[in-house]
């Protein structure tokens, strides 16, 4: 029995992207697809793959450190992919770490700088 696949158009629909965004995902080399004439079918390996890559853009992930890391899982396996994740998750933290320190402090200079103008208004 073969498994199951997606066209062009339910892969789109099953994972929330624009056609432009599937395809410049194949042109970057995150996705292959079968291609049967001017069709494009995917199976279960690019479902899973799209999985991870919106996890990965969810979490801040550049595309191309995605790219990267299911490189590794090809050429590397499954436990060497788990060792980079651990260092990307480890910097990605502390980027995110970073970026919410310098919101909390424009928030709380924003705040300062309302009130000042909500008294002066009055």
């Amino acid at each position: 029995m073969s498994e199951p696949r997606l066209s062009f158009k339910e892969m789109c629909a099953e994972f929330d992207v624009t056609p432009r965004t599937l395809r410049y995902y194949e042109y970057i080399e995150l996705l292959q697809p079968d291609r049967e004439g001017r069709s494009r079918f995917y199976g279960l390996r690019e479902s899973a793959r799209m999985k991870l890559i919106l996890r990965g853009r969810k979490f801040g992930f550049q595309l191309e450190e995605i790219r990267q890391w299911l490189l590794i899982y090809e050429n590397d396996g499954t436990s060497a992919q788990m060792l980079a994740f651990v260092e990307m998750a480890d910097r990605q933290m502390k980027e995110l770490q970073e970026q919410r320190q310098q919101l909390d402090q424009a928030m709380h200079e924003l705040a300062a700088l309302r009130a000042v103008a909500a008294k002066g208004a009055t």
